[in-house]
């Protein structure tokens, strides 16, 4: 007697789906703040305290979302919680270290511009080399950065 189980036809698309969502588990969620000033707090209500505020276009890793509240993860890796109508879908990202960027996804490439740690930068949807990515800057300057020096962009 064999003792194997065999999967049936009907378990398959039911394990199928559920590894699909296990992979989408481990994409990270990004957002913006939307408006001019957002308030985080420590938990989701505005009777909670509050923790500090962050300006417009600053990026934020989702973490939960409870539709009317969002808890999400800053740059340096504090928790907490945000009115989800205050958040974009638009993306952006923190620049961590001072870097140039650059005409094409080339160190040696053309300057377009210099960015400080801690500018806001718009991740533009682009087909780029591994390492690259697409930005623009507020006042206009486009180009490439490579990935290691921005939070937001995974």
């Amino acid at each position: 007697m064999n003792d194997r189980k065999m999967l049936s036809l009907t378990q398959i698309p039911v394990i199928l789906i559920g590894l699909m969502f296990s992979f989408n588990a481990f994409a990270l969620d990004f957002r913006s703040v939307a408006s001019t000033k957002a308030i985080l707090y420590d938990a989701p209500s505005v009777e909670a305290s509050k923790l500090y505020i962050l300006g417009q276009g600053y990026p934020v890793e989702v973490i939960v979302n409870l539709g009317e509240w969002i808890k999400v993860r800053d740059a340096l890796g504090g928790l907490s919680w945000i009115e989800g109508k205050q958040l974009s879908n638009k993306r952006m990202v923190l620049v961590i270290a001072k870097t140039d960027i650059k005409s094409t996804e080339d160190a040696s490439s053309g300057l377009v511009a210099t960015v400080e740690k801690d500018v806001v930068l718009e991740l533009l949807p682009s087909e780029t080399k591994a390492g690259w990515v697409k930005v623009k800057h507020r006042d206009g300057a486009t180009g490439y950065v490579p990935n290691s020096v921005l939070w937001g962009s995974n």
